[in-house]
């Protein structure tokens, strides 16, 4: 488990799996067109077999299938699994379902792919680096319309990105230097929105100063891009608000001096400028939030491809 889930008590960072078996993955094409259409799924591999044993937090890809999918499709697939304690996201964005007793029902707890790649010729990698608003939550359930996937459409095509947000994420996951990390260091350009969860649940301004100083040092001394975004509105306490903007302060000065860009997202999300804690759509923005954001953001990246 890379990030924290709410107080930890049960999943949190750097949380190493058991050992768990892949049965069979299948992998197909649903059109958005045909809603009721039969898939037609064809195996996968892992190095040859058709099945695959994960050791305790072992990260592995597939062999290479071939797809043709048309804008808007969904790529399928199906999974059979066993283990104890399996790899999954409490918050997961896309629809999934789990078969028990031969009975399908909407499960969040079966293991997915971390990313799924295509094989074409690209410049720079992109990750967006963040938490739940990263990841997605805020418009609707399964929409693919939240900021970055917004941005990442006004890219060029030589640009492959990547979106690592989870839901609860904080800077201090990001910083521990765990798997999630690793992820981050796979790009050339690292998107980078942290700070509400550390602010809503430290309220302790040096700790969440001193993390986001981490993930910028560490993504730079590893001859990263960097483009660091304030911490989004939340509709914050007094005591909270106070925090955030000494942490917002300490972006757009010291660390905007470390990095290659700094975004604002305040002009854009905040309800105005005497509230500018408010969220104007919503602490997990919303589609037209989302949209705004996402349109501000994409010129901003593209200078730092050129």
């Amino acid at each position: 488990m890379d990030s924290t889930f709410s107080n930890g008590a049960e999943f949190h960072k750097n949380l190493i799996c058991d050992s768990w078996v892949m049965e069979s993955l299948r992998v197909g094409v649903c059109s958005h067109a045909e809603a009721n259409a039969q898939v037609e799924l064809i195996p996968v591999t892992f190095g040859g077999q058709g099945h695959k044993e994960v050791g305790p937090g072992e990260f592995f890809a597939s062999d290479p299938v071939s797809l043709s999918p048309n804008a808007g499709d969904y790529i399928c697939l199906e999974i059979a699994f066993r283990g104890s304690m399996i790899p999954f996201h409490q918050e997961i964005q896309i629809a999934t379902y789990r078969k028990d007793c031969d009975i399908w029902s909407p499960s969040n707890r079966l293991p997915v792919p971390g990313m799924v790649g295509c094989d074409r010729p690209v410049k720079t990698r992109v990750a967006f680096f963040g938490d739940s608003i990263t990841q997605g939550i805020g418009p609707a359930f399964n929409s693919y319309t939240h900021w970055n996937a917004v941005a990442a459409e006004h890219l060029p095509e030589d640009a492959a990105c990547w979106n690592i947000g989870l839901g609860y994420g904080r800077a201090e996951d990001a910083a521990s230097g765990g798997a999630w990390m690793f992820k981050a260091l796979q790009n050339d350009l690292v998107v980078v929105c942290f700070g509400v969860n550390d602010t809503n649940h430290f309220e302790d301004y040096e700790t969440t100063r001193h993390d986001l100083e981490t993930i910028v040092n560490t993504l730079k001394g590893a001859g990263k891009k960097v483009l660091l975004q304030t911490i989004p509105p939340f509709d914050y306490n007094p005591k909270r608000k106070e925090i955030w903007l000494r942490l917002n302060h300490y972006i757009q000065t010291e660390l905007a001096e470390r990095v290659d860009a700094v975004f604002d997202t305040l002009p854009i999300l905040s309800q105005d400028a005497e509230h500018p804690e408010v969220a104007r759509y919503g602490g997990h923005p919303d589609e037209e939030g989302c949209q705004k954001w996402g349109e501000a953001l994409a010129p901003v990246i593209q200078k730092l491809l050129d």
